[in-house]
């Protein structure tokens, strides 16, 4: 028996999840890995990691001309608190919003990604690439060593 297009049987738990997690395979990648921005979610991620805390309202001021509509800023930074980007906290009648993911940790992530994609897990392969196509002087490097070396000490 069918009751507005769902079967009966449909536990409410299952009905009541978002529909692009409602498939095993959808719900287990987005629980095991942290999504990649779009360009435009990363622009927008770039501001609250430079202003901190802002309103949706502030972050539509902060964007250059010609800005999005307020609502189209507002899906976005709903996305990126899906995506476990951003957490809100209700204020009166609104929300602030507040990173949850540093800048560092995002980017590091991605190099970290790109890295064993592309250089099978290698960083001295990424490093001897920069200096093979003349993109890191010998000098570069031998900084990029006594960094290193400092840290680990």
């Amino acid at each position: 028996m069918r009751i507005r297009g769902r079967h009966k049987e449909t536990p409410k738990k299952i009905r009541n999840t978002p529909k692009k997690i409602r498939s095993l395979e959808n719900f287990v990648y987005i629980c095991t890995m942290r999504q990649k921005l779009t360009a435009k979610e990363e622009q927008l991620m770039t501001l609250f990691w430079e202003h901190g805390d802002l309103f949706i309202r502030d972050l539509v001021a902060l964007l250059p001309e010609p800005r999005p509509h307020y609502n189209t800023v507002a899906t976005l930074v709903k996305f990126l608190e899906e995506k476990g980007f951003l957490e809100r906290e209700p204020m009166a009648n609104t929300f602030r919003y507040h990173v949850k993911v540093t800048e560092k940790q995002y980017r590091g992530e991605t190099v970290g990604e790109m890295v064993a994609q592309y250089y099978n897990n290698s960083y001295a392969s990424l490093v001897s690439q920069f200096v093979e196509e003349d993109r890191m002087d010998l000098q570069e490097l031998k900084d990029l060593i006594a960094r290193i070396e400092s840290a680990r000490k």
